[in-house]
């Protein structure tokens, strides 16, 4: 789009002590230095991605191993693990995990919202040997302040505070900005307001120096925000350092055009829209009440049947 008509898309109420149209207009016009090289370096190669796959809470040391096995044959180099139940355990599984992908490869941690403040600080401490990138979701997602204090307390360690897939508008995106509460930002396409607010999210993320690493996954996620980051590293970030797009690989045939990733990055595919069209196998057995997989689960009394 030219660069005046998308900032006339976007809603900058509230958001102009950081951020006016003229100053995203000119953002965009700077940014615009190189974008036939970058559009022809991501068709070309893609977009980088990190698994989630491999380190669920409930895997046994096993299954962690095998999927990281499993991973590293399809050349990921980012790997992320879950953290939070009981710290000693957590020690070993990180230890675990680093000593399989090896000290070259990127580890983060994720804890989804499960500590207090100076717990998360306590609890990340005593991994801090392990070389992470990011501490996710540390603490309550409303709590600007606390990611503040968590992560001037863990940048000494090399840590970034990773957030953002349950902030569901530009506001508190903005709050997290300004006090320098994460160094990556986990904006989700389908909590946040529309494809609009998306956009000031990562125009406001470039302007106060912000790392945009979006959350998805194997539901629809990925489909959906894959073309917001494409579009951020060709007209507004210009790069794609200390950034990538989560990748979990299931559920992704449910769509017609569901992502493609290959060699450990999503591939840009010339289709215009979100990518969440069902296929017609999908909505036959899951369109609820009259789908077959429904049918099933009524004919089984797992579900009542829906009153006429």
């Amino acid at each position: 789009m030219m660069r005046k008509f998308l900032v006339s898309l976007i809603d900058f109420r509230y958001c102009t002590d950081v951020l006016t149209k003229q100053e995203a207009i000119d953002l965009l016009k700077k940014s615009s230095f190189g974008k036939e090289e970058r559009e022809k370096d991501l068709l070309k190669n893609g977009y980088r991605s990190y698994t989630t796959a491999v380190g669920w809470l409930n895997y046994n040391d096993e299954k962690m191993i095998a999927l990281c096995d499993k991973y590293l044959a399809k050349n990921f180099n980012a790997f992320k693990i879950k953290i939070g139940q009981d710290l000693k355990r957590d020690i070993e599984r990180c230890r675990m995990m680093r000593k399989r992908i090896g000290e070259d490869k990127v580890l983060m941690v994720d804890s989804n919202q499960i500590f207090d403040v100076q717990e998360a600080i306590d609890w990340i401490t005593a991994l801090k040997d392990f070389n992470i990138l990011w501490f996710e979701e540390p603490t309550s997602p409303d709590d600007v302040l606390g990611h503040k204090k968590i992560a001037e307390a863990i940048k000494e360690f090399g840590i970034g505070v990773a957030s953002g897939e349950m902030i569901c508008n530009r506001v508190i995106f903005k709050q997290f900005m300004q006090v320098g509460a994460f160094k990556f930002c986990q904006v989700d396409s389908a909590r946040i307001g529309g494809v609009s607010e998306l956009l000031i999210v990562y125009l406001m993320a470039k302007k106060m120096n912000v790392n945009v690493t979006p959350h998805a996954g194997g539901v629809g996620l990925s489909e959906m925000i894959q073309h917001l980051q494409f579009w951020d590293y060709i007209c507004v970030s210009g790069t794609k350092e200390g950034r990538y797009i989560e990748y979990v690989d299931q559920s992704h045939d449910y769509f017609v055009d569901g992502v493609v990733v290959e060699n450990a990055h999503y591939q840009a595919k010339m289709v215009p829209g979100f990518n969440t069209q069902f296929t017609d196998e999908c909505i036959e057995n899951y369109a609820y009440p009259h789908g077959k997989k429904w049918q099933e689960l009524f004919d089984a009394n797992i579900f009542p049947r829906p009153a006429k």
